[in-house]
């Protein structure tokens, strides 16, 4: 990579720009009933004006990651950086339906910018620890959520002021990974590197194993993005503040991934997944009988839950699919974000027929349900997969 390539610099930026793709989550998820009844809308009409978030984050990142390795991982880093400027600028001039969608896509596609180069850059500057780095580097989604959501307690409903200061507050960490990105180098995708040609890379992405791990990020996703966009709806019976109980979920997630590196060696990615769907659905099933303060609990073994499912199945893709270069890693977030854009408006129809926030919860465990047979499925293929190896190798030896 050279000396003139300064990692930990640019490891912080991208741990900043993904500090903002979170933020955007947390401050929508505080915004939703000021958005409803400031512009009219129902909670269907808020689910679509909120889906550009995701399926816009979609677009950018099946569109980004091939663009990565054409023109470079900086250049799609300032594509980002505008999305985000512009996207922030829409929504506070936002007024209804139109512009709000117009300004929360802007946003998503910075979003999606920012992972389908970020992503790629955390797996080539860290070769040997894939999962590891990119568990570190994502710490900041669940990260900025808790920033996000105080700094929402605190501007909304500590200062009462208005939720454009809200929305404008962005603009702080936008300006700081801008300039910590300014003027660097970035190393070329570790696709690239390999000598893998194109062809091989799109081949990569209709494995079974890829086309398998594909379907099961949709459900992975869902589970983790819609629950917590819709958190204030969800848990508006319970009792409790819900942008708290948010803020206290991603607290968790973030300690959880800080120290992912000892729990990903101790179980093995596999282990990791199965691990996380069951811990998913009963966190799940919990939060949607828990009242008070046990929400706060029910809340916390959810979090440990979907504290490892996004950067596992990065890691396990990029670890066992590793062909698949910048696009497997964007088509995998790109899927993770499509489910959401398309749960988020289904939630909303049940929101808009009066169904308690219980039900839907009861309904949305179902997705880490059906993971729990497939990851177990896999975790098993993985366990024979490794022995094998380890029979392999002291064939070899002996």
């Amino acid at each position: 990579m050279g000396d003139q390539i300064n990692k930990n610099r640019l490891f912080y930026a991208s741990c900043i720009a993904l500090i903002v793709t979170s933020m955007t989550f947390a401050i929508r998820a505080r915004l939703e009933t000021v958005f409803g009844s400031d512009f009219g809308l129902t909670s269907e009409e808020l689910g679509f004006a909120f889906g550009p978030a995701f399926w816009g984050f979609t677009v950018a990142m099946v569109i980004g990651g091939p663009l990565v390795d054409i023109f470079g991982m900086k250049k799609i880093m300032w594509l980002a950086f505008i999305g985000h400027l512009a996207g922030i600028l829409v929504t506070i001039l936002a007024t209804d339906f139109i512009t709000l969608f117009i300004g929360t896509l802007l946003v998503g596609l910075g979003n999606g910018m920012v992972e389908a180069a970020c992503n790629p850059l955390v797996a080539t500057m860290y070769p040997r620890e894939k999962t590891k780095m990119l568990n570190r580097f994502h710490v900041w989604f669940p990260g900025g959520i808790v920033i996000g959501s105080v700094v929402a307690y605190l501007v909304m409903d500590v200062m009462n002021l208005g939720w454009q200061i809200l929305v404008g507050i962005l603009f702080i960490p936008l300006i700081i990974y801008g300039y910590l990105f300014f003027g660097q180098n970035m190393p070329k995708t570790e696709r690239v590197q390999m000598g893998v040609s194109t062809a091989d890379m799109w081949k990569a992405i209709i494995t079974p194993l890829f086309i398998l791990m594909g379907f099961c990020m949709l459900l992975t996703a869902s589970t983790e993005l819609a629950t917590n966009q819709r958190i204030s709806s969800l848990l508006v019976e319970t009792g409790v503040s819900a942008i708290l109980v948010l803020a206290f979920i991603n607290g968790i997630m973030a300690l959880g991934r800080a120290f992912a590196g000892p729990v990903v060696h101790k179980l093995s990615n596999s282990g990791v997944l199965l691990f996380s769907a069951i811990f998913s659905c009963l966190g799940l099933l919990w939060l949607s009988y828990a009242q008070g303060a046990m929400t706060f609990a029910a809340a916390g073994v959810f979090a440990i839950g979907i504290c490892y499912f996004w950067p596992t199945m990065l890691g396990f893709v990029a670890e066992n699919v590793p062909e698949s270069g910048a696009l497997g890693l964007s088509v995998m977030g790109g899927l993770g974000m499509l489910s959401a854009s398309i749960v988020l408006p289904v939630m909303g129809v049940f929101m808009d027929l009066d169904m308690a926030g219980g039900q839907i919860l009861r309904l949305m465990a179902y997705l880490p349900g059906l993971l729990i047979f497939i990851f177990l499925g896999i975790y098993l293929w993985s366990k024979k997969q490794k022995g094998r190896v380890v029979k392999q190798q002291t064939e070899t030896a002996a």
